[in-house]
């Protein structure tokens, strides 16, 4: 499991554009990116090289950082990739609440929020060991 940062931001031009920048001055590299958007405000999800640097930075800006544990895992560039790696995981009773995708060091990888028992060993039963910090973040960037 890794960090991925939510930050929810006013449904106003230029605000992502801003958050970005704030990263970007940073020295944060993004690997992914997901926006959702509400009535009110956008849900922006973001794996990065270094979450904890990237919430200190957002947070000195006044934006509202939260961590929390996703799983990140690899899957075959190939038509139904994604279907074989979600399909293994209903086998073990994995819920999917949301997922995205990107691509990490020519890898493809979805990020899923996974809710279920033991989501480690269901996880392992399944056949999927999910990607941990060192696959995806610089070293000590955790």
């Amino acid at each position: 499991m890794i960090d991925q940062l939510t930050v929810f931001l006013p449904n106003e031009p230029g605000r992502l554009a801003r958050m970005a920048r704030v990263l970007g001055d940073a020295g944060i590299q993004m690997h992914a990116l997901m926006v959702a958007d509400t009535a009110e405000f956008g849900i922006v999800r973001i794996i990065c090289d270094t979450p904890r640097k990237a919430a200190k930075a957002l947070a000195n800006e006044g934006y509202h950082a939260a961590a929390t544990k996703v799983l990140a895992i690899e899957v075959n560039n190939v038509p139904g990739g994604l279907a074989d790696a979600l399909e293994e995981l209903a086998k073990v009773s994995l819920n999917v609440e949301y997922a995205y995708c990107a691509s990490i060091g020519g890898r493809t990888i979805d990020v899923l929020k996974v809710t279920g028992n033991d989501v480690e060993k269901q996880l392992a039963d399944a056949g999927h060991i999910g990607l941990s910090n060192v696959d995806v973040y610089v070293p000590d960037g955790d």
